[in-house]
Formats: structure tokens, sequence, C-alpha cells
């Protein structure tokens, strides 16, 4: 992730990763190499190519890699996992992603979501 952490003036999204480690869960504040993620809010479906990006770095362990994303009209996050090198959306009980051309991966709605709600 050190890469996306480094100023790129092509790519607003850099610079604004956070690192949330367990130690922050856990009160103890003792940082851990096992257990940690980044953490970005993105405004106005600005992350395109993050997915991409994310599919070119050398993970040392790709099939531990998730990511969540929740773009701005969305009900809920959607789960991305790397297989056979691209990252694939791991389809989710009571959801359905339909095409939306403001957002970068179309709008991820709950289906189990009763009128009014």
């Amino acid at each position: 992730m050190e890469p996306l952490t480094r100023p790129d003036e092509d790519r607003d999204w850099h610079q604004c990763f956070t690192r949330v480690d367990d130690g922050m869960f856990d009160g103890s504040r003792m940082p851990s190499v096992e257990c940690y993620a980044w953490v970005i809010q993105f405004i106005r479906h600005n992350w395109r190519g993050l997915l991409s990006h994310l599919e070119s770095l050398a993970w040392p362990d790709p099939h531990s890699v998730q990511v969540l994303v929740r773009d701005e009209d969305d009900d809920c996050f959607g789960l991305w996992m790397i297989y056979d090198g691209k990252l694939v959306e791991v389809s989710l009980p009571r959801t359905e992603r339909e095409p939306f051309s403001a957002s970068v991966t179309g709008v991820l709605s709950r289906t189990d979501r009763r009128a009014g709600e």
C-alpha cells in the first residue's frame, strides 16, 4: 500500500489512505503487522482507476486481499477479491448491482429492503 500513500498529481486519491490496525480496534494502540486495513473516503465517484491500480500491486498474499467499496449511491459495501490477478466483486446475498453512468461500478442495492425504508 505504500505506493498509494505517496503524492501523485495525476490521482487525487493518493495521499488519502489512512492505516487502521488491530490496536485501534481493541484499544491497545499497539500496531500489528498481521491485522490492519487501509481506509479512504471518496466523494462524487472520483475513484476511477483504483481497482486496476490495486490489481497491479505486488501483494505478498493476493488471496488475502479484500477491498470493500461503498460508493455514495450504494446501500451497502461491495466486497472485491483478487481472482486470477483481477479484482472481482463477490456476490453478496440479497444485493444486486445495476448500471449507473456516474458511478465507477454501478449502484449496489439491497433487494430485501421494503419500500420506504
